[in-house]
């Protein structure tokens, strides 16, 4: 255990500094992490550090404790007896692209990864804190703004206000936010366990039932216990994801966040669709699995015109926002895009 004096940081809105007092914490094991944030209400892990500090400067999160979890022994790439793969939660981005059983056995993980961020950002990204990103809706940076996830029960100004980058599926009067990571969209579509240690001991989650809707509680963005720390996730064995990809749509090619991406894996007897795995982003409050895509495709000859149908299947339900409209035929666009490269190769 390391304790160092307290620092501090942050500033307000017309320039001055906001002091922000607040202390720093290296725990000895996975336990010690956990006790000391099931004991600090205002506490935060710190991996990476690439969105919680960015949060800390705009006076989103003020925490006092922060608990460097970056020395712990979660940073190993492991590959298990029944053929599947243990990433450890502090494994970075950058490794972890470049990895080359990911890179063999599913090419959808290290593209999405490498479509993420900058070189510089995936050197210090994690694995766990990649899953843990807070949304970039510019409300829920602005603190001067109204928004429920940031300050429950203050409103949501993005509802009526700038919303093209935000949700088309599974909002709610209280949150239209998206959730910005490229990872947890292809784990989705990989059907991911995410390794969980909590006050009570470790459990396993599957990725589809980790993240919750917004509803009328949409600063609850997980379905863990307060201070629970992602310890691994867990890909199954899957030889479909061999031929696997992922394709992400943005305002400029350098790095940006998502305006729509998809996560697609496909296994084909001949010309016939044997299994499916889709996966959307940039639609919804968590990473949107599209099982009634899924469906529409498989068992059938595939063909582009298969694929749009899907897609038109899946958002069938979509509400889209007053600016946001144009996700809908731009998800469409990509499916049909992504399947068709990967029916092709």
């Amino acid at each position: 255990m390391r304790r160092v004096p307290a620092h501090r940081g942050g500033r307000t809105r017309d320039g001055g500094v906001l002091v922000k007092a607040f202390r720093y914490h290296r725990p000895a094991d996975v336990a010690e992490a956990v006790a000391v944030l099931a004991a600090e209400p205002q506490a935060a892990y710190l991996g990476g550090g690439t969105n919680l500090v960015d949060l800390m400067k705009l006076g989103v999160q003020r925490p006092d404790v922060l608990v460097d979890v970056t020395r712990l022994p979660l940073d190993t790439v492991e590959e298990l007896p029944d053929g599947g793969l243990r990433i450890g939660a502090t494994v970075r981005n950058s490794d972890l692209a470049a990895h080359p059983v990911v890179r063999r056995d599913y090419p959808v993980l290290a593209r999405a990864l490498l479509a993420a961020a900058s070189g510089q950002l995936r050197n210090m990204a994690t694995t766990g804190g990649n899953l843990l990103q807070r949304t970039r809706c510019v409300y829920f940076q602005d603190t001067g703004k109204a928004c429920n996830k940031r300050e429950p029960g203050s409103g949501c100004a993005a509802l009526h206000g700038q919303n093209r980058d935000l949700a088309v599926l599974d909002w709610s009067e209280q949150c239209v936010a998206t959730h910005p990571s490229d990872l947890a969209v292809a784990l989705a579509a990989l059907d991911t366990v995410v390794e969980v240690h909590e006050a009570d001991g470790p459990r396993d989650i599957q990725i589809a039932d980790f993240y919750r809707s917004p509803g009328s509680h949409p600063e609850r963005e997980t379905t863990v216990a307060r201070g629970a720390l992602i310890t691994a996730v867990r890909l199954p064995p899957l030889p479909a994801a061999r031929r696997s990809t992922y394709l992400k749509v943005r305002d400029r090619a350098s790095f940006a966040f998502a305006a729509g991406s998809v996560a697609a894996v496909l296994d084909l007897d001949g010309d016939v669709v044997r299994d499916v795995r889709l996966a959307y982003g940039a639609v919804a409050h968590r990473p949107w699995r599209a099982y009634r895509a899924e469906e529409e495709l498989r068992g059938r000859p595939f063909s582009p015109e298969l694929a749009a149908r899907a897609a038109d299947a899946e958002l069938a339900e979509a509400r889209p926002l007053r600016h946001n409209g144009f996700k809908l035929p731009l998800t469409r666009a990509i499916t049909v895009r992504a399947l068709t490269e990967l029916a092709s190769s």
